[in-house]
C-alpha cells in the first residue's frame, strides 16, 4: 500500500459510474460494488479538490538520494568497447566466435570482434574505462559500474518500454512517474519528471515517459533542447489580470463539475496541470536563462566545442543540474541526433560509438564534477544505462547486434560506493557469469537509494496492487555506500 495517502482504488468512482449507467445494468452491479474495496473508494486523507499531486512526500526511510539523474544511452552502447574490456576478443579477432551463438535480431553474425579502442586502468580504484571517454574516465573513482545487466528483450522498443517502465509492453508508468507518485516533488512550480529531449526520443516513442495507469499529473514534461524548451509558456493575455479571470474561471467550472461528478483522474490531473502551467510560466525562463553561469562552467560542460551535439547536451547537461538544485525529483536526458546512427551500430561501428560519446563525454564528466563541487553529488544519483549491450561477435564485418544477455552500466552519487565493479561477464563479454543485476534489481535499488521500498510503492488497477519492479527485483546492497 502506498505509504502518502496517494493511493487511489480505481479510477471511476461510484459516483461517476452510476452518473453515466443512470439505471439498468447498473444498479444490478450497484450491490457488489458496495462490498468490494477495490472499485471506486478514495481515500479522506485525499482531498480531491485541494490536494496537489506533486506536494514533496517524506521517504519511508531515510534516504541517501533525493533526486535522480537518468543518462539514457538510446540504442544500446557496446559494453566491451566502453566499460568491460576482454583481452580475449583482441586475441582472437577475425577467428570464428567459440561460444555458442544465442539468436540474434538480424542474425547476420559475423566472427569474433575486439575492440577498436584500448583501455587504461583509471583514478585510484583503477576502473578500466575505453579511450572512448577521456572525460568520464577522469571522474573514475566516482563511478559504480554494475557489469553484469541483463534484460528480457532484444529489441529496441520492447526494451525500452522494460528499461523505463519495468514491463516490456507499453501501458505501464515510468519510472521517473512512479518516483513522483512516490515522492512528489520539491519544487511546485516546475514539473516533478521533466526530460530533456536532445533529439531522439526512443523506439517506443513518448510512452516510455508516460504515467500509464496513475494519475495524469506524474508523466513526464518534455523540455526541448535550446533556450526556448516549451511552446506557449509565455501568457497570450496582454495583462495578467485577464489571465487570473480566466483561470479563476476554470477553476469554478471545475469545481463545479467535481462536485456533480465526483473523483475523475482525467479532469484532476488537467486541473493540476493548468495550476502548474501558470507556475511554470514564471519558473521556466528563470531556468533556462544561462546568463548567470560563469564562462567557466560553460567552458567545462563544452558549450565551446567543436562538435554540435557535444554543445547540445552540454546545455542539457547543466540544465539537469539547475533542475535538481531546484528540487526536481526525476530528470532523464535523451541523446543529441549525430551522424550515423544513436548507440546502435549494427555497422561502421568505430565512427558510430565514436560520434555518440564525443556528444555526451565532456558534457557528463563535467556534470560529475559540477554537482560534486557544489555538494551536490551525494543526493543526487546519476545513471547511465542504455537498453541493452552489442554482442562481441561482428554483425557483417565491422558492427555488432543487440546483446541482452550481458551488459554494463553505472551509477554515482545518491548513496552508491565510487570506485567499485561489480559483476563480471564471462571471457568474451557475452554472458554474465557473476552477480546477475535484473533491470528489476536496477529499479529496486534506485527507489531504495530514494528511501523508498519497491515491494510497498504500489497502486491498485485492475483488481491488483501494481509496482514498478511487478513481482521481481532485489536490491543490489553490495554497491550501496
Amino acid at each position: 500500500m502506498h505509504h502518502c495517502g496517494r493511493f487511489l482504488k480505481r479510477p471511476l468512482s461510484r459516483r461517476e459510474m452510476l452518473g453515466q449507467c443512470a439505471n439498468g445494468f447498473g444498479w444490478l452491479a450497484l450491490a457488489a460494488l458496495w462490498g468490494d474495496k477495490s472499485f471506486g473508494a478514495v481515500p479522506a486523507e485525499w482531498n480531491v479538490k485541494t490536494a496537489n499531486p506533486l506536494s514533496p512526500c517524506p521517504p519511508q526511510f531515510p534516504a541517501n538520494a533525493r533526486n535522480v539523474i537518468f543518462l539514457y544511452m538510446d540504442g544500446g552502447p557496446s559494453q566491451v568497447d566502453t566499460f568491460d574490456p576482454k583481452p580475449r576478443l583482441t586475441q582472437e579477432h577475425g577467428q570464428p566466435f567459440k561460444m555458442k551463438i544465442e539468436p540474434t535480431q538480424f542474425n547476420n553474425n559475423g566472427s569474433t570482434f575486439g575492440s577498436p579502442w584500448k583501455f587504461r586502468e583509471r583514478g585510484a580504484s583503477g576502473i578500466p574505462v575505453s579511450e572512448l571517454f577521456p572525460h568520464v574516465a577522469g571522474c573514475a573513482d566516482d563511478l559504480c559500474v554494475i557489469r553484469s545487466m541483463v534484460s528480457n528483450f532484444s529489441e529496441h522498443t520492447n526494451a525500452n518500454y522494460f528499461l523505463h517502465t519495468g514491463l516490456g509492453l507499453s501501458g505501464r508508468p515510468s519510472m521517473g512517474a512512479w518516483v513522483g507518485y512516490g515522492l512528489g516533488s520539491e519544487n511546485q512550480n516546475l514539473p516533478g519528471f521533466v526530460v530533456l529531449n536532445g533529439g531522439l526520443i526512443p523506439p517506443g516513442g513518448l510512452e516510455n515517459f508516460g504515467s500509464g495507469f496513475l494519475p495524469a499529473s506524474f508523466q513526464a514534461s518534455i523540455f526541448r533542447a535550446g533556450p526556448n524548451p516549451l511552446a506557449n509558456i509565455r501568457p497570450a493575455e496582454p495583462k495578467p489580470e485577464l489571465q487570473h479571470k480566466k483561470l479563476a474561471l476554470m477553476r469554478a467550472l471545475d469545481r463545479g463539475a467535481l462536485d456533480r461528478l465526483g473523483h475523475i483522474d482525467q479532469l484532476e490531473s488537467a486541473i493540476a496541470n493548468h495550476e502548474l502551467a501558470f507556475r511554470m510560466q514564471a519558473a521556466v525562463p528563470e531556468l533556462m536563462d544561462l546568463k548567470g553561469e560563469t564562462d567557466a562552467i560553460k567552458e567545462l560542460y563544452g558549450f565551446d566545442a567543436a562538435y554540435e551535439p557535444t554543445r547540445i547536451y552540454a546545455r542539457q547537461c547543466l540544465v539537469a543540474r539547475r533542475l535538481v538544485e531546484r528540487g526536481v525529483r526525476f530528470v532523464e536526458l535523451t541523446c543529441p541526433t549525430v551522424s550515423g546512427d544513436r548507440w546502435d551500430q549494427h555497422g561502421q561501428l568505430k565512427s558510430g560509438h565514436e560520434n555518440n560519446a564525443r556528444a555526451v563525454d565532456q558534457p557528463i564528466a563535467a556534470l560529475l564534477k559540477d554537482l560534486k563541487s557544489r555538494g551536490l553529488l551525494d543526493q543526487t544519483l546519476l545513471v547511465w544505462a542504455g537498453e541493452f549491450g552489442r554482442t562481441p561477435f561482428a554483425q557483417g564485418s565491422d558492427g555488432r547486434d543487440h546483446n541482452p544477455f550481458g551488459f554494463s552500466v553505472w551509477l554515482a552519487g545518491g548513496g552508491v560506493k565510487g570506485g567499485m565493479i561489480y559483476g563480471a561477464t564471462d571471457e568474451y563479454g557475452y554472458k554474465v557469469i557473476e552477480n546477475k543485476v535484473h533491470i528489476h534489481d536496477l529499479h529496486a535499488t534506485m527507489l531504495h537509494l530514494l528511501g523508498v521500498d519497491h515491494t510497498q510503492l504500489t497502486f491498485r488497477f485492475s483488481g491488483r496492487d501494481m509496482r514498478l519492479t511487478d513481482v521481481h527485483g532485489e536490491v543490489v546492497r553490495a554497491i550501496l555506500a
